[in-house]
């Protein structure tokens, strides 16, 4: 296999510098943020944080094992008032879940179950559509508009009295699109007073547009609107599960029925310190920015449109279909997103370490200019 340091010369010559790879780590980041080497199989399929979780979250779930024997009902408790606290609501407004994922999928049932409505914007992120689909909801699905974004428009029209929730995923996976900020606020303000709105705020982290609102701000003003997080994305702890919802108190406790998972000591131990961990936060964030460029770079190098992402991944039109890239890319040693239907010539791909994107790049290079 080439080295990296062969990569590098070799780059110089497709493209010059735009497609050099970035700077390594120091060995003290190496040591807070990324403790892993360097995969067989790179991942970039599943919007991962390549880095963490940071050292200091890490000697707090070594230190958190002493408690391990304990149910974490206590400890989630806190956890709570810690999240109240940083958004401004009150602890009953909060549920804390085993990753968002379970936040999403019980409040599609709480609402949707037994033949209720769920209206959602297409493609998206599956996770509440396909588990209430299984408790006998139905799914009223409003294509994407050119921009690869979200039509409220059309959703509001679709809107009747058989609809329990709107969901929506904003910024949106798999496409990295942000509704705009106002049409946002106007739409939660309207379709609240009709139904329920879910807005799952998993990258609400990466967007860079300055005072982007988020959604709390209508479960603070008491409208139906709920609101997910997660500690998956820009903490690095997608492996610890956990995640929280956030929704008037009232129907919070709907929802808090159907809790399962929650999650477990370890992990909230660990959401504790990573909400102090700033250093951590803000590298992450700055990491995330580089890696973009770099495939922004390469996209327009190889001429491939993409959706500008407000979040931890991008979304190109490969102009070669999904199902045949992405065995093409496993055997160059990189795993890339799976298909979104009905886009099967566009491709997710997250964002990765320096070495993980000169891979991708690489990669990519010699599939497309072969």
């Amino acid at each position: 296999m080439q080295s990296r340091r062969d990569w590098l010369k070799a780059s110089m010559g497709i493209g010059g510098l735009m497609l050099a790879p970035s700077t390594l780590l120091t060995a003290q980041e190496k040591e807070n943020f990324q403790p892993r080497s360097l995969e067989p199989i790179i991942r970039l399929s599943s919007n991962e944080n390549p880095y963490g979780p940071s050292k200091r979250v890490r000697e707090r779930i070594k230190n958190s094992f002493e408690h391990a024997c304990r149910y974490p009902y206590a400890y989630s408790d806190d956890l709570a008032e810690q999240l109240a606290k940083k958004h401004g609501v009150s602890p009953e407004s909060i549920i804390v879940t085993g990753g968002s994922t379970e936040g999403l999928k019980v409040a599609g049932i709480t609402f949707a179950a037994n033949g209720g409505e769920i209206i959602s914007g297409q493609p998206t992120f599956l996770a509440m559509m396909n588990y209430a689909e299984q408790w006998g909801a139905t799914v009223k699905w409003v294509p994407v508009g050119e921009d690869k974004g979200y039509d409220l428009d059309a959703i509001e029209k679709q809107i009747s009295s058989k609809t329990k929730l709107v969901f929506l995923c904003n910024p949106n996976n798999p496409t990295g699109t942000l509704v705009p900020a106002q049409k946002l606020v106007d739409f939660c303000g309207v379709a609240s007073k009709k139904t329920i709105v879910f807005s799952d705020e998993a990258y609400y982290d990466f967007i860079e547009e300055p005072n982007y609102p988020s959604m709390i701000d209508a479960v603070k003003r008491g409208d139906n609107v709920i609101v997910s997080k997660t500690f998956s994305k820009v903490y690095g702890m997608a492996g610890l599960r956990v995640g929280y919802l956030i929704a008037k108190p009232e129907i919070a406790q709907q929802i808090r029925q159907n809790v399962v998972a929650m999650s477990n000591v370890l992990a909230v131990e660990a959401a504790k310190e990573a909400l102090k961990d700033e250093e951590f936060y803000n590298f992450s964030l700055n990491k995330n920015k580089e890696a973009k460029q770099r495939i922004y770079k390469l996209l327009d190098h190889l001429k491939l449109d993409y959706v500008t992402s407000h979040t931890n991944f991008i979304f190109f039109h490969s102009k070669r279909d999904i199902r045949a890239l992405g065995p093409a890319m496993l055997e160059k040693g990189v795993r890339i997103g799976r298909p979104f239907p009905p886009f099967y010539d566009w491709c997710r791909i997250s964002t990765g370490t320096s070495e993980e994107v000169d891979l991708f790049i690489k990669g990519m290079l010699e599939i497309y200019q072969a």
